[in-house]
């Protein structure tokens, strides 16, 4: 269950700026590509927190940089009231004992010239503490039955399973060192729709059974609200909104959320003919070149002349303070609304 009472991982202000130059032999910096830019979150302790948006809006880089395999620009990530991100050496390794990664793609993020047991078991070779060498047959095998496979499998190869297999040995490696949280950077996209459910379902199982977090990112709406306690909304390297499920998903106020979620296909023929469908215009801008303000005020039906001027705060809008209910929550909108409640829709 979510404590909220207890953030085990806090984000605070994380910005990854990727330097542009020019010339070979001189090279000569001419901007920076935005990919995140003041993001802040808390991720409780046994929580899954759903990180949503658009290929490109920077999920993937906050990911990475969880678990430090890329180094902000600015900003902390406070595990325990530790900053992870200042670590190197003997100091990040014992952190990357508590904090894993489920990659994305299951065909590049397993060697393919190791056997299954090499790869599940290569965690124990970095931190042998965890498992003596008698014992790290048995427990990869023990892993390999955790994550719904034959532990007969342990000398098989990548090649010799499908998608969703490869999936479950990822996730397997994923607990070997039987961490508190998982990062996981959409680890179903890759798969298809019924390999997708039974890997959430998986992953559900497990959270309960090992007690874990997970700071599940992914572009499926749908797959995130299915798994997700609290949903934070990225649009161009900044939050959006953040809430939970039941807040983003049935009141949201920001409008690139409603944008979003007017997109998800629904099944039902009748409540599909009297739904609003939102058409954004015009292209997502280039993160090298962001708007001035509110990033997203060149594609919002309700821009105005203080949204180019203002940067808005991912924040309870003032006009809904005291609104109480699920609509009070915070997203980085001046004229933050919930759609459905005003009894109108967008253009």
């Amino acid at each position: 269950m979510t404590d909220p009472s207890e953030a085990i991982l806090q984000v605070r202000d994380l910005v990854k700026h990727y330097p542009l130059t020019q010339g070979i032999i001189f090279r000569k910096h001419v901007g920076a590509v935005q990919a995140v830019d003041g993001v802040s979150f808390d991720l409780n302790r046994g929580e899954t927190l759903g990180i949503v948006g658009e290929s490109g809006c920077g999920k993937s880089t906050v990911a990475k940089m969880l678990v430090n395999l890329e180094q902000p620009t600015s900003g902390q990530i406070l595990y325990k009231g530790d900053d992870i991100s200042k670590l190197s050496g003997r100091a990040l390794r014992a952190v990357r004992r508590n904090i894993q990664m489920v990659f994305q793609d299951p065909y590049t993020s397993l060697n393919p010239r190791m056997t299954v047991g090499d790869i599940i078991g290569e965690p124990y070779d970095i931190h042998p503490e965890v498992a003596p060498k008698g014992s790290r047959r048995a427990k990869v095998q023990e892993l390999l039955d955790v994550v719904g496979l034959n532990p007969e499998y342990i000398n098989r190869y990548p090649h010799q399973f499908s998608g969703g297999q490869r999936q479950r040995i990822g996730i397997a490696r994923g607990l070997a060192l039987r961490p508190e949280i998982i990062v996981a950077d959409e680890p179903v996209s890759a798969l298809d729709v019924s390999v997708q459910a039974q890997v959430v379902n998986l992953l559900e199982r497990l959270q309960d059974e090992f007690g874990l977090s997970y700071a599940f990112i992914a572009h499926d709406l749908s797959v995130v609200r299915h798994i997700s306690d609290r949903v934070a909304v990225m649009y161009l390297g900044r939050l959006a909104e953040l809430g939970t499920d039941t807040e983003i998903y049935d009141h949201p106020t920001h409008p690139y959320t409603q944008a979003l979620l007017s997109a998800v296909p629904v099944p039902d023929p009748e409540a599909r003919e009297g739904r609003a469908r939102i058409i954004l215009s015009g292209d997502v801008p280039s993160p090298a070149d962001p708007p001035s303000g509110c990033r997203f005020r060149t594609r919002c039906w309700k821009a105005q002349a203080r949204c180019a001027a203002e940067v808005p705060q991912l924040a309870v809008p003032e006009h809904l303070v005291g609104a109480g209910g699920p609509v009070e929550h915070p997203s980085a909108c001046f004229f933050a609304e919930d759609m459905a409640a005003a009894g109108h829709s967008a253009p």
